[in-house]
């Protein structure tokens, strides 16, 4: 049987899953389709190698109409396992002095969404999408990060070669890693796309008048999985006072992104990132169309033994 529980490590860290976004170029709420034939969704999978990482709570990000469904479905599931939290992202948890247009319907970013999680973040803590499958070997090093590093202001990032993050079904948003001695100098959100030989084509978001550009296969980007120490939260309160002030004349758009918050504090000598590069294969569902191959490819390490048939059948509940 096994089992991963408080008693195994002497730090506890906090898994923080971001899953307030619409998923619109999905077309639906991806995060709920099941991806397997026991109706599991890529939160199980990445709450499960959570789990047997070391990590003893974890913290849902949702929107406050979807708090049911999470609740009926990973909810129950997963509760048994490991200690559970649910936070509501809302663009109403602004300061009063700021006005969001009341038909932005859109989340204000990922740093507003992990501030929104503040409140129950008691420990060192790692963030992901839920709608990403990060694979063990990326959680396991996230875990063993933030059970050994000691320095409050060092922080890692889990790196993926660009070429294992695109589909086959449209360009796709990645953070573009610069890496220096193996510290991490900064993320560029960018447009990745194929062109017709297989060439990945980047265009930089943040800089649009840098016409895109080749990027070897081997780029290490960034799929917003990320190892924090606690006080991380008061940089990213600071980061977003600024962006609301910074936008205060129209904030019917603008997002206030976690790579690009923590890039802005690696520029400023705060805060130092390792980029810790990862054997795991990603999986992810921005189109529709991706959902059959997802779930083929798991099923493909189900059926080499990285994991069980049936993934909570044999994980003994927390004490």
């Amino acid at each position: 049987i096994m089992r991963f529980g408080r008693k195994d490590f002497m730090k506890k860290p906090v898994l923080v899953i971001m899953a307030a976004g619409m998923g619109s170029r999905f077309g639906g709420l991806k995060q709920a389709e099941p991806i397997d034939k026991n109706g599991n969704f890529i939160i199980d999978y990445s709450v499960f190698d959570a789990v047997r990482s070391g990590f003893d709570k974890v913290i849902f990000i949702i929107k406050r109409e979807n708090f049911d469904l999470f609740k009926s479905t990973v909810g129950n599931r997963i509760e048994k396992f490991v200690d559970v939290k649910y936070v509501f992202q809302e663009n109403t948890n602004v300061p009063s002095q700021y006005t969001i247009p009341a038909e932005r319907k859109k989340p204000l970013g990922t740093t507003h969404a992990v501030l929104c999680a503040a409140k129950e973040i008691d420990d060192d803590f790692a963030v992901i999408n839920a709608d990403d499958f990060y694979g063990y070997d990326a959680f396991k090093k996230a875990a063993d990060f933030l059970k050994t590093d000691k320095q409050p202001n060092k922080y890692a990032v889990i790196g993926y070669e660009a070429a294992n993050t695109i589909g086959d079904n449209g360009s796709v948003k990645r953070g573009i890693c610069t890496v220096l001695d193996g510290k991490l100098a900064g993320i560029t959100e960018s447009i990745i796309d194929k062109d017709d030989s297989g060439i990945l084509i980047a265009a930089p978001l943040d800089f649009p008048d840098i016409p895109p550009y080749v990027i070897p296969n081997d780029t290490p980007v960034s799929m917003n999985m990320f190892s924090f120490k606690k006080g991380f939260t008061k940089h990213l309160q600071t980061s977003f006072d600024r962006f609301l002030e910074k936008n205060k004349a129209d904030l019917s758009k603008a997002e206030s992104l976690l790579p690009s918050t923590l890039s802005e504090f690696i520029e400023s000598g705060e805060v130092e990132v390792s980029l810790i590069p990862t054997t795991a294969t990603w999986y992810g569902m921005t189109y529709k169309e991706d959902l059959q191959k997802v779930s083929d490819s798991i099923q493909a390490l189900v059926n080499k033994g990285e994991y069980p048939q049936n993934l909570w059948a044999n994980l003994k509940t927390k004490d």
